[in-house]
């Protein structure tokens, strides 16, 4: 959980510092909700005003949905691994 939560903040992180690297003009508090936004599912609070800023959010939405599903099987993985077993249903049907 904790190398989840670690590499979602990571990613976050990095999606931070390229808006900010590529769009300039925007408050760090700004981008950060920007970013969580995007994340989450919801979309951009704020558009990006240049073609970059605009290439950089469609990549960070693609990137960001491949790591949240990541994310999401490493974490529900062993829970219903364990789900699995309470249940007798692992398959070993010998």
């Amino acid at each position: 959980l904790l190398v989840a939560m670690a590499f979602v903040t990571f990613s976050l992180l990095m999606g931070v510092a390229g808006y900010l690297w590529i769009e300039g003009g925007a408050h760090w508090h700004d981008v950060t909700l920007n970013m969580a936004m995007i994340a989450s599912g919801i979309g951009p609070i704020m558009l990006p005003q240049t073609v970059k800023g605009k290439i950089f959010l469609a990549i960070y939405g693609g990137y960001i949905s491949v790591v949240y599903v990541a994310v999401m099987g490493v974490v529900i993985a062993p829970i219903l691994h364990r789900v699995l077993h309470v249940f007798h249903l692992d398959g070993d049907d010998a």
